[in-house]
């Protein structure tokens, strides 16, 4: 749950008003995307590329605090806001079949582009749900080793390659060194037997 005029927390919290053909969007903006390491976030058309949902937060200039709740369960992604001041929760986003792998952090951030608005996070905290699965549903959940959507292609995400230790590297070397030596001597008595087969003949 996150309490601030602004949040930005595993969702864009996006400010300004932008029309883009014949659909207009009134910022701020939620909106939530899921990236396996392949994908940039588009700011010159604010994220709609890569959005799975989103809606309209309007919390400029208010004199109360302002609620975001962000809810896993299930494969079932959904956010949800208190930002009236009623302390009632409104629906955002909900978008099934969403499969995020254990063992991952939580993290925030911001950007504005060209505005100077203000992004305050008063206060962020988590809550580990308790969840009844069957045995397939614990599986499956365990089995989740890269971020996906169900019905959405996200490209694949390349390994990135490990640098080698100065050990790793020396080691190859020398062997490589020692390897050539080798051949090369090899090479050099196959050749003087050689010459002298050659010789015997010519005798």
């Amino acid at each position: 749950m996150d309490k601030g005029r602004r949040t930005y927390t595993g969702t864009a919290w996006q400010s300004g008003t932008q029309r883009i053909g014949c659909s207009q969007r009134v910022f701020p903006y939620i909106s939530a995307m899921v990236n396996n390491g392949s994908l940039s976030y588009d700011h010159e058309r604010d994220g709609r590329p890569t959005e799975l949902g989103g809606c309209t937060a309007i919390v400029r200039n208010l004199h109360y605090d302002t609620f975001l709740v962000i809810r896993y369960v299930k494969r079932h992604l959904t956010v949800m806001m208190d930002i009236d001041g009623k302390h009632e929760w409104r629906d955002c986003i909900e978008v099934p079949g969403v499969r995020l792998p254990r063992g991952y952090y939580f993290g925030t951030s911001s950007i504005t582009g060209d505005l100077s608005d203000n992004h305050d996070i008063i206060s962020l905290k988590l809550f580990e749900l308790t969840v009844d699965r069957t045995p397939e549903e614990e599986k499956l959940h365990r089995d989740v080793f890269m971020p996906s959507v169900d019905n959405m292609k996200l490209p694949e995400m390349t390994a990135p390659l490990v640098p080698l230790s100065g050990l790793a590297l020396f080691l190859i070397v020398f062997f490589s060194l020692v390897f050539s030596v080798f051949a090369i001597v090899i090479g050099i008595i196959l050749y003087n037997k050689w010459q002298e087969q050659s010789r015997k003949r010519f005798y």
